[in-house]
């Protein structure tokens, strides 16, 4: 009995999944193609020095090609959370000195709430972006990072409007 109303709900689960594949293939498809094509250039260009900051593009890409038409892809806040996780970074890293392991944890959970607190107050919320903060804050800061987060948010924002209605969510 308990048993088979498992693997009832285990079947049903599973045509869901199914249904809106069968559906979607084709977004799928080309939808993680096109993150797939944004990562890889990140990590081309920043040469895998930076992973932590690759990591916080990531999630912007899955944000910006799995859920399209979700608050958190929009343009500004795309491109404002990730300056002010930027900003924040940055200013941990060159202002709170890292002279010891409690204190360095300090200053990073410091560049998290920062950014945290300046994206709901300035209406540019965008989860990844703490993590902008967070690897800014742990690995230093640079022209050339900078640069490459500027030039990322600014071709994941305009990936997202010119293929805004080409594309489905898929979650």
């Amino acid at each position: 009995m308990i048993i088979g109303k498992f693997l009832r709900n285990i079947k049903a689960q599973l045509s869901i999944i199914g249904e809106k594949f069968s559906r979607l293939w084709f977004n799928y498809i080309y939808q993680s193609f096109f993150a797939a094509v944004v990562i890889f250039t990140l990590l081309m260009v920043l040469n895998m020095q930076r992973l932590v900051i690759v990591a916080s593009m990531g999630a912007t890409s899955f944000i910006v090609f799995a859920m399209p038409k979700s608050i958190t892809a929009e343009p500004r806040r795309i491109i404002g959370g990730h300056l002010i996780g930027l900003a924040t970074g940055a200013l941990t890293a060159v202002f709170l000195p890292h002279t010891s392991m409690v204190i360095s944890v300090i200053a990073y959970s410091a560049a998290v709430a920062g950014a945290m607190f300046l994206m709901v107050a300035l209406d540019a919320e965008h989860p990844p972006a703490g993590g902008t903060a967070l690897g800014i804050a742990i690995s230093g800061w640079s022209l050339k990072v900078m640069l490459v987060i500027i030039i990322s948010v600014v071709v994941l924002s305009a990936a997202h409007v010119l293929l805004k209605k080409y594309m489905k969510d898929l979650v």
